[in-house]
């Protein structure tokens, strides 16, 4: 399947204890991530991340399952465009 452009976006409920495990999963992804950026919520206790990857369908998928494994963590993903470049796998 092909690339695509996708734009997730993570909500992380108590941060603070939860921020470990989310971190272990984007560094798993980080070849197919092009960009990140996280805010904090002002309440201190949620995170919003936005990822902006490069990757096929199923690994999206795998990439929002892994995260809604960890208890908290909220993933929705947007297909923006086709890849930008070919990467090698």
């Amino acid at each position: 399947m092909a690339d695509g452009i996708y734009v997730v976006g993570i909500l992380v409920e108590e941060r603070a204890s939860r921020g470990p495990e989310v971190q272990e999963v984007l560094t798993r992804y980080g070849s197919k991530i092009l960009c990140r950026t996280g805010i904090p919520d002002p309440s201190k206790k949620r995170g919003i991340i936005t990822v902006t990857m490069q990757a096929d369908a199923p690994d999206v998928d795998k990439f929002k399952g892994d995260l809604q494994d960890i208890a908290g963590v909220r993933a929705q993903s947007l297909r923006l465009a086709d890849a930008i470049y070919n990467c090698p796998a």
